[in-house]
């Protein structure tokens, strides 16, 4: 056996599991009979850059479950991929493009743009991957897909196919959010709210009587955006406000135009207890207005804005400057002319766009939406019936109200990085029907597409930009380039805009299996494959048909049979709308089934003062900064210990000194620092010894190469790595005391009790787990295996067993009594390193191999079909952990009365350990113990004597109903038991009273102290509630303590 470490090393355990894993294919998964599929698809991380910590928690889980229904004896899929974040990933590049060149996107053009991206993203996924396999996520990585890839785009386009022809995909004039830095419109759910410092501004127009001449007659109102005059169509108010009653129906004035605008009656719009009573109506800039105009749409509609923010033809003398400038020129113009009223300071919200940052306006555009009546009442049925089921359930609700609103989906984009929309249009000429009916009726013959184009090709007739301009549309199926060549040649141009990156996201769960393709398994990725030993690559199991798998085809799409519908989706609440009910609708339009049964949502990650993490508040932490910190194993188990179904998590973290090692605690002023001049930010340490400067990770800049870096550390992974060095420790411990071990079978008879004890806590530990894990309670988990493995293994059984591995029993009797302790110690930790693998896979792997060395034959439970009596039966261990098969233990071995019994034992040794420290008597001084409990208690306790001795250096010296306690003893209650250790001759009674005394007349003057200032008036009314709380808090502790000297002090005085 090779030497085993004292210290677990995370980082050469990392670097050489991961890659034995990848070469002896362990994360792979395909298409077998004799295994029942689970599928789990990765939420697909943008490249835009790197992970974040919700990323790692979010992988964390994913990969948890995934290798528990591995080692279960599922074909366990866990889909990976990339996502080209259409918004996200252009506004990046174009940002940087501009910065460092002084380039937009049309001084370059389409081709050139979309070729940059393509270079960022190869750059930049390579980087999101490797930082995924550092978290040891065993994705079947021969298998991974990118949205705007082959197998993807096919998807893409035969589901937008597939919605023009059946109907549901239209073109029309909506208000949509228009993110003016992109100039592409963003979804709602891409759009978040915040407050800034505003002004409401009041204005008047003058009322015009028929020939439109000014009368004294004036109607006010107030607006936050007073350039949007420019487009307004109306002046609206309420039917029954009798202030404005005899003016509805009359005109006012735009001063600054002098366009004249109807005043409208609208109830739903004008409040007349709120202001003044009337408002402006700007039906192409605001969303309450436009839909008054849907009311009443003869006051018509006037865009005033271009795409970048500038006003067009509309905005008059000011047309191609900046809304915002032009803002404060409208308000002095108003005020010259006398229209003018007032300003107040408001707290405006305001609406940014989650891609660029940057305000979004309300914009009137031509857009492409899928008509979601039908389909979206289909995927709450989905719900309502049962076949997809949330964990927690009450996430339920968020995805049952957003469907139910029943909004029409825009899925275009004004980009270049995307699925181009498959549309090609050409202008149609005035129509030549008499028919009322159908005035288009000979353009539609004279277009009637070719019968060779049919199932390739459809068309419709649609509005154009132009006001009465009609359009021939035609969409392309995928892989027809003759018809799009032709339809080009005939004058049809292709649609410039790209599908929303939800459309394509929404399509992942059958999109990555190889859809619509169901004759051929989709290919797998050279390069992962070629990772993996000729042997497995080349094997019958190991790939689907393609080019580096010989394999003859079935005919048939084996993997999109087998892994859909998938499993469980595991995700954050953030995403429900926008992916998760997409997901379930478009898996019911293609498939005829959803795309998952199971939906796991997992609490965020906040940072230290409860902000949740982002890119654009530079407080996000980097999960590789805390794995090069603390090792992955540490993280993940920690994180797992964070994903439970209650709250949401903070995350206080600090930056580590680079030359002294001193913890800086974070502040807001770090998260915002940003370079100046070329300048990097830099943290100095408060350490007086060091107060040396340094650059630190941060979200808003990479550190200079060669700079010292202090990077992110928290304390809360140390909840990680303590408990991997305990495991560590102990397993070694063990390891260590198999020396001369030999496999045999270990029958009931055999077992002590501290060994029928184990077993039984292990057995009801492992049906825990799978409860926990089956309803992805992570949280309890984590808890439940930690409490096993820290407290009962390692503090207890270890302990316990410590004699028989010794062989302190009688000569002849201690060999057998030791082979039986080290058969039991191994099985023990056999099931451990199993169950621990998804948690902390990679210090489970080093010990699974050691353990090889020692024990490649063991002593383990046994199968549920086998038939053989014994409790342990030897057989060889699997070649690795992470394909082991997740422990099955007989039922039988559960025994409720006898955990209650060795319950009752630990706190008895507790309460004896407690008297030691209480009176500082030394850990080799020999004590008495008596026991005054019932019959049956007492002779618990006295099969298990042995233990006190040793593990507290305790004699049982009485147990039974009739024991009295002795003169000066120390006692201790239990449920059902009375303890008493004498201290006659253990220590110095009249000096340990003295002692005690003292202490209880230094605690009675501290809690005196703090009971004055608690009924001084002054003191509590005007001190700071977390002073007064501080102050209450610490003289309950403090009673506390007097109660504990008070009770030491009876104890040492005569009975």
């Amino acid at each position: 056996m090779s030497d085993i470490p004292k210290q677990y090393d995370p980082r050469a355990a990392q670097e050489k599991w991961f890659a034995f894993w990848e070469t002896h294919g362990y994360f792979n998964a395909d298409p077998n009979a004799e295994k029942k599929p689970h599928t789990i698809m990765i939420p697909l991380p943008n490249v835009t850059g790197a992970l974040h910590m919700g990323h790692a928690l979010n992988g964390t889980c994913q990969d948890l479950i995934t290798r528990w229904r591995r080692m279960q004896g599922y074909e366990a899929l866990w889909m990976p991929g990339t996502d080209h974040a259409g918004i996200a990933t252009q506004a990046v590049v174009e940002r940087r493009m501009l910065e460092e060149e002084g380039l937009t996107r049309h001084d370059i053009g389409r081709e050139a743009l979309v070729n940059r991206i393509w270079k960022w993203k190869e750059s930049y996924e390579k980087r999101i991957i490797g930082q995924l396999k550092q978290l040891g996520a065993s994705c079947d990585w021969r298998r991974r897909r990118f949205t705007l890839d082959d197998v993807c785009s096919k998807a893409v386009r035969r589901t937008f196919f597939k919605l023009f022809k059946d109907g549901y995909i239209y073109r029309g004039k909506r208000l949509v959010n228009w993110d003016t830095y992109l100039q592409t419109a963003v979804a709602d759910d891409e759009v978040f709210e915040e407050e800034i410092d505003g002004h409401f501004w009041t204005f008047h127009y003058p009322v015009v009587d028929d020939s439109g001449n000014d009368t004294t007659e004036s109607i006010r109102f107030a607006t936050t955006r007073p350039e949007t005059m420019l487009g307004d169509t109306a002046v609206c108010v309420h039917p029954t406000d009798e202030r404005y009653t005899h003016l509805i129906g009359k005109r006012v004035r735009i001063p600054l135009n002098d366009r004249l605008i109807p005043i409208i009656a609208d109830a739903l719009l004008a409040d007349k207890e709120l202001g003044t009573g009337a408002v402006k109506v700007t039906p192409a800039h605001d969303p309450n207005d436009y839909a008054c105009y849907q009311r009443n749409p003869e006051i018509g509609v006037i865009n005033i804005l271009n795409p970048d923010g500038t006003l067009n033809e509309d905005g008059g003398e000011w047309q191609g400057q900046d809304r915002y400038d032009v803002r404060d020129k409208v308000v002095e113009r108003m005020s010259e002319l006398g229209f003018y009223d007032g300003i107040e300071d408001r707290k405006i919200p305001l609406k940014h766009s989650d891609r660029s940052k940057t305000p979004v306006e309300p914009y009137l555009s031509d857009q492409w939406f899928v008509a979601m009546d039908e389909l979206a009442q289909n995927a709450i049925d989905a719900v309502e019936d049962g076949r997809v089921r949330f964990y927690p359930s009450r996430y339920a609700k968020t995805y049952l109200d957003w469907l139910g609103e029943k909004r029409d989906w825009c899925i275009s984009r004004q980009l270049w990085w995307g699925h181009r929309i498959p549309i090609w249009s050409k202008p149609l000429p005035e129509p030549q029907s008499d028919s009322p009916e159908d005035p288009y009726r000979h353009e539609r013959i004279e277009h009637e597409l070719p019968e060779e184009w049919s199932g390739s090709a459809a068309a419709t007739i649609g509005d154009g930009v132009e006001p009465g301009q009609k359009l021939l549309l035609i969409c392309v199926d995928e892989g027809n380039p003759e018809i799009e060549q032709q339809l080009e040649s005939d004058g049809f141009e292709q649609d410039p805009d790209v599908l929303d990156t939800w459309f394509s996201s929404a399509l992942w769960p059958h999109a990555t299996l190889g859809w619509p393709d169901e004759e051929h398994d989709p290919p797998l990725d050279e390069e992962e494959v070629a990772k993996q030993s000729p042997a497995v690559a080349t094997a019958g199991r190991s790939g689907s048909p393609s080019t580096i798998d010989p394999r003859p085809s079935t005919g048939q799409n084996e993997v999109l049979a087998t892994f859909y519908p998938g499993s469980v989706l595991v995700t954050s609440r953030d995403i429900i709308t926008l992916w998760v009910a997409r997901m379930v609708l478009t898996g019911l339009y293609n498939m005829g089934d959803v795309p998952f049964k199971h939906v796991c949502v997992h609490p965020k990650i906040l940072d230290g003062f409860g902000q949740t993490m982002s890119k654009s508040k530079g407080n996000g932490v980097d999960p590789m900064d805390l794995i090069d910190k603390y090792g992955t194993d540490a993280v993940r188990f920690t994180i797992a210990s964070f994903a439970g179904e209650t709250q949401d998590v903070r995350l206080p973290v600090g930056y580590e000194c680079p030359h002294c090692g001193t913890v800086i605690p974070q502040t807001l002023e770090h998260q915002k620092a940003i370079p100046a001049g070329g300048e990097k930010p830099r943290i100095k340490c408060p350490n007086k010894k060091c107060k040396q400067e340094s650059q630190f990770s941060s979200a808003w800049f990479d550190p200079d190469p060669g700079e010292p870096v202090a990077r992110i550390v928290s304390e809360r992974f140390e909840y990680g790595r303590n408990f991997c060095n305990k495991f560590w420790n102990a397993a070694r411990f063990a390891m260590m005391n198999l020396e001369g071990y030999t496999p045999a079978p270990v029958t009931a008879d055999q077992l002590q009790l501290e060994d029928r004890w184990i077993l039984s806590r292990l057995a009801t530990v492992v049906a825990q787990m799978n409860e926990y894990l089956g309803r992805y309670q992570f949280d309890a988990a984590t808890r439940t295996i930690r409490e096993f493995t820290w407290n009962e293994f390692c503090d207890w059984y270890l302990e316990m067993v410590k004699p028989r591995l010794r062989g302190d029993e009688g000569q002849t009797s201690s060999d057998e009594a030791r082979a039986v302790a080290q058969r039991v110690l191994l099985a023990v930790l056999d099931s451990l390193v199993r169950m621990l693998q998804p948690f902390a896979p990679y210090i489970c792997e080093e010990l699974w191999q050691r353990l090889a060395e020692i024990a490649p034959e063991r002593a383990l439970p046994p199968s549920s079909a086998d038939p053989r009596p014994s409790t342990l039966d030897p057989r060889r261990a699997e070649g690795a952990a992470i394909i082991a098969a997740w422990p099955e233990l007989p039922s039988a071995w559960r025994d409720e009365s006898l955990e209650k019994r060795f319950e009752r034992l630990q706190d008895t040794i507790v309460a004896v350990r407690n008297v030691r420290a209480i009176y500082n008597i030394p850990p080799s001084t020999q004590l008495e113990l008596m026991v005054r409990a019932p019959a049956e208690v007492a002779g618990d306790l006295q099969n298990v004597a042995a233990q006190f001795d040793n593990l507290a250096k305790a004699v049982l010296a009485a147990a039974g109903a009739d024991v009295v306690r002795p003169p000066a003893s120390a006692s201790f209650s239990l449920d059902d038991a009375d303890g008493y250790v004498p201290l006659e001759g253990i220590i110095n009674r009249d000096a340990e009273i003295e002692r005690q005394e003292k202490e209880a007349e230094k605690l009675r003057k501290h809690i005196a102290g703090h009971e004055g200032k608690l009924a001084n008036e002054s003191f509590v009314s005007k001190a700071p509630p977390e002073v007064v709380a501080d102050v209450r808090e610490t003289l309950d502790g403090l009673k506390k303590q007097l109660a504990s000297v008070e009770e030491i002090l009876r104890d040492l005085s005569d009975s």
